[in-house]
């Protein structure tokens, strides 16, 4: 059979499915091919009949086993997928409409609980932390039929953008692993789902981002993700650092994944791509600077695409954006992660509190953070440290609504979709301790933060492999706040002309 019929067989059985009108042949093919399956393409297949849940739920944790040296996973539940995965292939056959991600598996961030599964939000006091209950976001992927595989590894307590934890190691080197170079970093804080990602663990993943967290591990392993609208997605069951930045986001190998994921949590119709040659992205010279060459040869070329495939490139200036960004940022997030972590660990019946967290952590600059900024109510300063709460409140009453007006009034003034930039401003960084620098650390988030503190949606895609160091590299859309939907058709598009990463050759 030709590519070409073969994808329309799949998306007639996929109607098939919809419409309720599952097919009764259940004749299977060869194991699966996941060097290049979407999420979106295995479900049509298994809804076909054409691929079992057990057989694809096999070959992703064959490959996750394949591959510790990743430290991808804190917990891979083998058993627990393969359960779900043949009861997802049962229900199938006694027929019925399909499930929107019926027997598909998925991997979940640490710090986003799973009932039965230990979430310990990648840090040791919380290994023995077992929820009784599902986060909401996690119910509404496993209500849509949605297998989890495990629950990934991550920059401890999500609080930096590397990965390098020295907790919960699989292989034999400290911290989370690029997909593309074991010697480099995965990005972070949702490091273990870029990781497995990028090495085909699994097609899907749910991470959590505050101000990039699933935007640069996508951009170092060659995946796509969302940060949504604040508010779009609940934050119950999640273990937080700021209720104003916080959310959980879709991470995936296509947009249409994301779509699909975006669709099961928040629903909606279904997104069709958008027409290029009506788009408007701003440009903005802030996103530009200190691009490695790499980077900057890479974003060079996709914008290049765009503007050839029809998209009107804006230049923009938003003036006061990184000033106003800085104003807002860490004075948000250190301020709000003593409270909300306080609430949480009581709420969820942990049985420790923040004093017996912090002094359990295993990375020096999330021990740092926590016992030199975060328990004392402080904030780094010229002269060492000041009180946390004159600036958090100027954050939250002047720096963060001046930010968001500066946002608004930039998309309104010139008529545009969303703003582009790259996502990082670098490749990834070796694996060392020196990654999570706070001088490393301010840059890798120099161009992810701002949506973060903003509360607008932020969509990562692929833009290509670096000329030198053959590592991914990552292209970011920011659109107006609640123009989510708006942002996945944009990344349908733009997915067509750039198209998507190869998997890694080793």
């Amino acid at each position: 059979m030709s590519h070409s019929n073969s994808a329309l067989a799949l998306r007639a059985a996929a109607l098939l499915c919809i419409a309720g009108l599952a097919p009764q042949s259940h004749a299977q093919s060869a194991p699966p091919d996941i060097a290049m399956l979407t999420a979106s393409e295995a479900a049509q297949r298994l809804c076909a009949g054409s691929l079992s849940s057990e057989q694809l739920v096999s070959a992703y944790l064959a490959q996750a086993k394949a591959k510790p040296q990743l430290n991808a996973f804190i917990t891979l539940d083998e058993a627990g997928a393969l359960k779900a995965a043949r009861a997802a292939d049962a229900a199938r056959k006694r027929g019925g409409p399909c499930k929107p991600l019926g027997g598909v598996p998925v991997v979940i961030k640490d710090n986003i609980q799973v009932q039965g599964l230990p979430a310990t939000a990648g840090t040791p006091a919380l290994k023995g932390f077992v929820p009784s209950a599902d986060a909401p976001v996690v119910a509404k992927l496993r209500a849509a039929g949605a297998v989890v595989l495990g629950k990934t590894h991550m920059h401890e307590l999500a609080f930096g953008v590397t990965g390098y934890n020295p907790a919960f190691q699989s292989g034999p080197e400290v911290g989370v692993r690029n997909a593309y170079d074991a010697t480099r970093i995965a990005g972070g804080s949702s490091s273990g789902n870029g990781a497995a990602l990028g090495a085909r663990m699994a097609p899907a993943a749910l991470g959590t981002d505050t101000g990039g967290s699933v935007r640069i591990p996508c951009a170092f392993n060659g995946c796509a993700a969302l940060r949504p609208s604040m508010g779009r997605y609940s934050q119950q069951g999640i273990a937080p650092i700021s209720h104003t930045r916080d959310t959980a986001g879709p991470m995936a190998l296509s947009v249409a994944d994301l779509a699909l994921l975006d669709r099961t949590i928040a629903g909606g119709a279904p997104v069709v791509p958008a027409d290029l040659k009506r788009v408007r992205l701003g440009v903005v010279p802030d996103f530009f600077a200190n691009l490695d060459a790499d980077t900057k040869a890479a974003t060079d070329a996709a914008l290049a695409k765009l503007r050839e495939a029809g998209v009107t490139l804006v230049d923009v200036e938003m003036p006061k954006l990184m000033e106003l960004n800085a104003a807002a940022g860490f004075p948000i997030a250190f301020y709000e992660a003593h409270d909300d972590m306080v609430a949480y660990l009581a709420k969820y019946r942990t049985g420790i509190d923040i004093r017996q967290l912090a002094a359990a952590v295993a990375s020096p600059d999330v021990k740092g953070a926590f016992e030199g900024l975060v328990i004392p109510r402080k904030l780094p300063a010229a002269n060492g440290v000041v009180d946390a709460k004159p600036a958090y409140d100027n954050a939250i009453a002047k720096a963060r609504p001046a930010l968001q007006k500066l946002y608004r009034d930039t998309f309104k003034a010139n008529r545009l979709d969303a703003l582009v930039f790259p996502t990082v401003t670098r490749v990834a960084l070796g694996a060392t301790p020196e990654a999570s620098s706070p001088k490393n650390f301010g840059a890798l988030i120099q161009n992810t933060d701002p949506a973060g503190n903003a509360g607008i949606p932020g969509l990562q895609l692929p833009s290509g492999l670096g000329a030198t160091s053959g590592l991914p590299i990552g292209l970011e859309f920011d659109g107006p706040a609640g123009s989510d939907r708006k942002l996945l058709a944009l990344g349908l598009a733009v997915e067509g002309v750039l198209g998507r990463l190869p998997a890694p050759t080793k």
